[in-house]
């Protein structure tokens, strides 16, 4: 589903949130805190640590706003292609510069939706070590804010039923950090502007991360 510019459906991230916060709430214990962090309104990022399968569809759910996230063509796979698809996901080829990616992502923030982001562009140890470049690009181009979000809990246990997610009913917490603009103001968009606003992010990232699990206690 997309809409008429051809951007991620809106609407369709809107089905997806609700789908969402049915099995999210459902089958966890999700403690959010922060979420007032997120701008109500406008083009936002959301850059997520991402250790644990259910790290994505966990902050669809509990994120205050539908969110488009960018997600492994791997996925897109038999019946979970149209479906994501359908709530509004953006599916990008890791091993090259996906331009199609690239165009539906910035229209998603150029039509002011939430953009979800896993700067670490694969799942690890979700502790923001190795940030890739794309989400420094996202933002010094479309001068979005970013708000870092820590998914805490999702992998200190695995469910005796389903060794693939966390157990069911446990608690996994969900923190969101204070807004921040990538770019320094200047507009440049050379390799160097790039790479200091990666550095930029990855410092408030990194930051971020250990307040949350200074929160939390995990």
């Amino acid at each position: 589903m997309t809409d008429s510019g051809g951007a991620p459906s809106a609407a369709g991230a809107a089905v997806g949130r609700r789908i969402g916060i049915g099995l999210m709430y459902g089958l966890w214990r999700p403690r959010v805190l922060g979420a007032w962090r997120v701008p109500s309104a406008g083009p936002v990022i959301l850059a997520v640590n991402h250790s644990h399968g259910i790290d994505g569809p966990m902050l669809m759910g509990t994120a205050p706003r539908p969110v488009h996230f960018l997600i492994k063509k791997e996925a897109f796979v038999g019946p979970l292609d149209p479906f994501l698809r359908g709530i509004g996901q953006v599916k990008v080829d890791r091993n090259t510069v996906d331009r199609k990616a690239i165009t539906d992502a910035l229209g998603v923030l150029e039509q002011g939706g939430a953009l979800g982001i896993f700067p670490e562009g694969t799942r690890g140890e979700g502790d923001f070590a190795s940030l890739r470049a794309g989400l420094a690009y996202f933002a010094v181009r479309s001068g979005a804010p970013v708000v870092p979000v820590a998914v805490l809990g999702s992998r200190e246990r695995h469910s005796r039923l389903t060794p693939a997610v966390p157990p069911l009913r446990s608690r996994v917490d969900v923190v969101f950090g204070d807004a921040f603009q990538a770019g320094d103001s200047s507009g440049r968009r050379t390799r160097k502007a790039l790479d200091e606003a990666t550095v930029r992010i990855q410092e408030r990232l990194t930051a971020h991360l250990a307040e949350a699990r200074r929160l939390t206690g995990r």
